[in-house]
């Protein structure tokens, strides 16, 4: 395989994921939303909504892989990572405004009456949350395995299509035994701070790639190990990495001999540039600047 299409193969599977997912989610509103229209029932209107946000946050991440995954030129010299964090970010913002909307809605239709729902949208919920739980782990799991925050966002877009449709089961379940129609209302209401909640949690990682900050120290501790390791290096400081797309950027000052030749220094820099990226699969790039060594 070539270098470019290993760093591509991984949002290829991004974008495959982001295809299922807005092909299951379109399929999953529709029928949700007719259900809730037929079966009286808010809160399934909600969560059919939710999917309908789904389709969206899919379709954001599909691009924002699409984009990331191209290579580096004279205009994005650092190529074009950070659309995936941008991605996340926007499936983010995407979950607080359904949740505000939903909230909105849940309380309108908490001070209009309204018909008790209709026992059969209980069998339809089960099935979504199912399906949506399903979605959703895999989908995390290849976040997990590609480090892509923006699949890992729509992994949570998922999840709360779950949470929404067990919240929604829960009130229209308590409409039903307690004859008492708001309940399906206040489930939405429930569901929508949860889905807030989510969406914060999402939006967190996808600024903090954005803007820099630095990955776990697990990682710094495999830079480093691996840069110490190479003959010659007698220390290393100021190692720095920061996340583009769905890898890792190294700067790094390497201490050699101050008697070593500029020539021998660079072909060292490049023995360090090596080992770190055999030992660590994610860097995608490495600059190393080379320095005298000054201790004892």
């Amino acid at each position: 395989m070539t270098p470019h299409a290993e760093r591509t193969d991984p949002a290829r599977r991004g974008i495959r994921a982001a295809q299922v997912g807005m092909l299951l989610n379109a399929a999953l509103a529709i029928i949700k939303l007719l259900t809730g229209l037929v079966g009286h029932s808010y809160a399934l209107i909600a969560d059919g909504i939710e999917s309908v946000a789904d389709i969206f946050s899919s379709l954001v991440v599909w691009g924002g892989l699409r984009i990331a995954a191209r290579s580096a030129d004279s205009e994005y010299p650092f190529g074009y990572g950070k659309a995936e964090a941008l991605a996340a970010a926007i499936v983010a913002l995407m979950l607080l405004g359904a949740a505000i909307g939903i909230a909105i809605e849940s309380v309108r239709e908490i001070m209009t009456p309204h018909h008790i729902p209709a026992p059969f949208t209980l069998a339809v919920l089960v099935g979504v949350m199912i399906v949506k739980e399903i979605l959703s782990r895999r989908v995390r799991a290849i976040g997990r395995d590609v480090g892509s925050t923006a699949i890992r966002a729509d992994a949570v877009h998922h999840r709360a299509d779950a949470i929404t449709s067990a919240a929604a089961f829960v009130g229209i379940s308590l409409a039903l035994v307690f004859q008492w129609p708001p309940a399906d209302d206040y489930a939405a209401l429930l569901a929508a701070t949860i889905i807030a909640y989510n969406g914060v949690g999402a939006l967190r990682p996808a600024i903090a790639d954005l803007m820099d900050r630095t990955p776990g120290q697990d990682l710094l501790r495999r830079v480093a190990a691996a840069a110490t390791a190479v003959d010659d290096v007698r220390a290393i400081e100021k190692l720095k990495v920061r996340k583009v797309g769905m890898g890792y950027y190294v700067d790094l000052h390497v201490q050699a001999e101050p008697a070593m030749s500029l020539q021998d220094a660079h072909v060292l820099s490049g023995r360090v540039k090596s080992a770190i990226r055999d030992a660590v699969p994610e860097v995608q790039g490495a600059l190393i600047h080379m320095e005298p060594f000054e201790g004892g």
